[in-house]
């Protein structure tokens, strides 16, 4: 009987997990993996060594160029779709220890200040948003940035999310305000239909 509470517990858990965001999951495994003990993060990195030794060969050039001080340098332009791809790449593939390689992603990125007050950090689409907030998750949270620099980036990850909470707060005030509208003007239709009666 126990078990099988928590086997569907355990598939509620899996499913909860799969619709979440990548920003949402990153952030939830940092949070369990800070819960572990020594010897389950050792298990677990000789699994995550595993999996990863599998895409190996197909990510080596991504992950050199990952790790290259002088290559990240060039991808300063935070507003374009592509060059946020290939930072959100390089932190995947940015190694633990590669501090250099962190500086230069961290002038990158905190760059965003200046896009957010001079742009209004225009997020058209999901996509742009989901970008951003993995983009900032996972900087705030990888080992190759010190703490200082772990906190600026959490600071500013809050300051995109408080951006995109106005701007959701503001898109379901004008849908409601629409709907209300409509309710109005099939109200006052209505009326004016009584006046033919």
């Amino acid at each position: 009987m126990v078990e099988s509470r928590s086997s569907v517990q355990r598939e509620g858990v899996y499913r909860w997990f799969s619709s979440l965001t990548s920003a949402q999951r990153a952030e939830f495994l940092c949070g369990l993996l800070d819960l572990c003990v020594p010897i389950e993060l050792r298990f677990l990195g000789s699994c995550l060594e595993d999996l990863a030794r599998k895409d190996y060969h197909s990510l080596r050039d991504a992950e050199i160029r990952a790790n290259n001080p002088a290559d990240l340098s060039a991808l300063t332009n935070i507003t374009d779709e592509v060059v946020r791809s290939k930072l959100l790449l390089s932190l995947a593939l940015l190694g633990a220890d590669n501090r250099e390689a962190a500086g230069v992603l961290y002038r990158t990125l905190t760059h965003i200040d200046t896009v957010i007050n001079n742009y209004g950090l225009a997020l058209n689409d999901g996509r742009t948003e989901e970008q951003f907030l993995l983009l900032f998750t996972m900087a705030s949270h990888h080992p190759a940035f010190s703490f200082h620099q772990k906190q600026v980036l959490r600071q500013q990850l809050g300051q995109i999310q408080d951006v995109l909470q106005v701007r959701g707060m503001m898109l379901q005030g004008e849908a409601s305000r629409k709907g209300r509208g409509h309710q109005e003007h099939g109200h006052n239709q209505v009326k004016g239909l009584d006046s033919f009666k």
